[in-house]
C-alpha cells in the first residue's frame, strides 16, 4: 500500500507543483490588490470559456506537444536538448523555401515535402549537437544552446536579406518577413477558427513516438542507453549512435513543429530578432509539457494542452483584471520552475527509494540430512 500511495503521489506531483505555482502568484496578484479568485476565474474562462477559446489553446498547444514528443525521446536518451527553438526556426526555413520556390505543383505535394523538409532540417540542427556529444564529448546543453543562437541569426539574414517579402525590400522601414504562402499550400482548418490539421498530426505522432519507445528496438536501445550506458555498450549497444539518434530525432520533431507554425497558423515567417518572435517560446516551454507529462508521449497530450490553456488564459487574463504583463511572463515562470524542481524531487525520492529497498536474500537450501529422512519416511 505505501508503495502504490508513493507512486500515485509521484504521477501527481506536477499537478500538485503547478498549484503550488498558482497559489503564489495567487499571493502576488493580492499585493497587486487584485483578487485571485476573480483573475484565475478570467484565466480559465479565457482557455476553455467558448469553443473559439477552446481552439486557440489547441493550436498553442500544437506546437508545445510536437517538441515535446521530441524531447521525451532525447531524455529518454539520457541527452538534454536545449535546442528547440533553433531547431523550430530551421525547419520552418527550410519549410518557407519549399512553399516559395516550388508554387507551380499541388499544395498537397508541396505541404507534404514542406513538412517533411521541416522534419529533416531539425533533425540535422539536432544531430550536430549529437555528434559532439558522442563523439568529442561535448556537452549538450552548451552546444544547443549556442545552435539556437546561430539559428536566430540565420533567420535575421535570411529575412531581411534573400527571402525578405519582395513587397518590403523597397521599404525603408523593411519588416522582416518572407511572402505569404499560396492558400493551396495551407494546412485545412478543422473548424472555423485557427484550429488546423497540425493538431492531429501532433497527437497522432504521439502514438507513434509511444510506440517508437516501447514497442520497437531502436526504442529499447535508446532507453537502454539513457538507463546505463555502461551496461548497454557492454551488451553491444553503440551507444555514440544512439546518442546521435536521440537527439536527431528530437530536434526532427522541434523543426517539424516550426514547420506546422508556418503552414497552419503564421503562413509566412515573420520575427522581431528574437527566437520567441517567431516561436512563441514553444522550444521552451515543450520541455515543461514534457516533464509535466513524466516524459510520456501518450502524458504529454494533456500536459501540453494545459500548457497552451496557460498561455492563452494569461493573456485573458491580462485584458480583464487589468494586471502588468509583467505578471503573465512570472506566472508562466513560476509553473516552469515549480514543475522541473519537481521533476528533480521525484527522482531523488526513486533513487532513495531504491537505496532503501532491501536486498532479496537466497532462500536457505535444505538440509541433507533433513531430505534423507524424508525420503526414507516414504514408503
Amino acid at each position: 500500500m505505501r508503495s502504490r500511495l508513493s507512486t500515485l503521489f509521484d504521477a501527481l506531483l506536477p499537478v500538485l507543483a503547478t498549484l503550488a505555482a498558482l497559489a503564489v502568484g495567487a499571493v502576488m496578484l493580492l499585493f497587486l490588490k487584485v483578487n485571485p479568485i476573480e483573475a484565475y476565474a478570467a484565466l480559465l474562462n479565457g482557455a476553455f470559456g467558448s469553443f473559439n477559446s477552446f481552439a486557440e489553446t489547441l493550436v498553442k498547444a500544437t506546437p508545445l506537444l510536437l517538441v515535446a514528443l521530441g524531447i521525451c525521446i532525447s531524455f529518454r536518451g539520457d541527452v538534454i536538448n536545449i535546442g528547440g527553438e533553433g531547431q523550430m526556426i530551421v525547419g520552418a526555413i527550410l519549410a518557407t523555401w519549399v512553399g516559395l520556390t516550388f508554387t507551380d505543383y499541388p499544395g498537397w505535394l508541396i505541404t507534404t515535402v514542406a513538412l517533411l523538409a521541416g522534419f529533416l532540417g531539425g533533425a540535422v540542427w539536432g544531430g550536430i549537437p549529437g555528434i559532439l556529444k558522442a563523439y568529442f564529448n561535448v556537452n549538450e546543453i552548451l552546444s544547443t544552446v549556442m545552435m539556437n543562437a546561430i539559428a536566430v541569426q540565420l533567420m535575421n539574414f535570411l529575412l531581411r536579406g534573400p527571402m525578405i517579402d519582395p513587397a518590403q525590400a523597397d521599404v525603408a522601414s523593411k519588416i522582416p518577413q518572407t511572402a505569404r504562402l499560396l492558400d493551396i499550400f495551407q494546412l485545412p482548418r478543422l473548424a472555423p477558427t485557427r484550429l488546423h490539421m497540425g493538431a492531429l498530426i501532433a497527437v497522432g505522432l504521439a502514438v507513434l513516438v509511444y510506440i517508437l519507445l516501447w514497442r520497437t528496438t531502436l526504442g529499447y536501445r535508446i532507453r537502454a542507453v539513457g538507463q546505463n550506458p555502461h551496461a548497454s555498450r557492454y551488451a553491444g549497444i553503440k551507444v555514440p549512435r544512439y546518442m546521435v539518434m536521440a537527439l536527431l530525432l528530437s530536434g526532427a520533431f522541434a523543426g517539424l513543429a516550426g514547420a506546422i507554425q508556418v503552414y497552419g497558423v503564421n503562413y509566412r515567417m515573420i520575427t522581431d530578432g528574437s527566437a520567441s518572435g517567431f516561436t512563441g517560446s514553444a522550444g521552451f516551454n515543450g520541455i515543461v509539457a514534457a516533464l509535466f507529462g513524466q516524459l510520456h508521449p501518450i502524458w504529454s497530450i494533456p500536459a501540453s494542452i494545459l500548457f497552451g490553456a496557460l498561455l492563452v488564459g494569461a493573456n485573458s487574463m491580462q485584458r480583464i483584471v487589468q494586471v502588468p504583463s509583467a505578471l503573465i511572463t512570472v506566472l508562466n515562470g513560476l509553473v516552469v520552475v515549480f514543475v522541473v524542481s519537481s521533476e528533480i524531487w521525484r527522482r531523488r525520492r526513486q533513487r532513495r527509494r531504491l537505496a532503501a529497498a532491501p536486498e532479496e536474500e537466497p532462500s536457505p537450501k535444505p538440509d541433507q540430512t533433513e531430505v534423507q529422512k524424508k525420503e526414507e519416511a516414504q514408503p
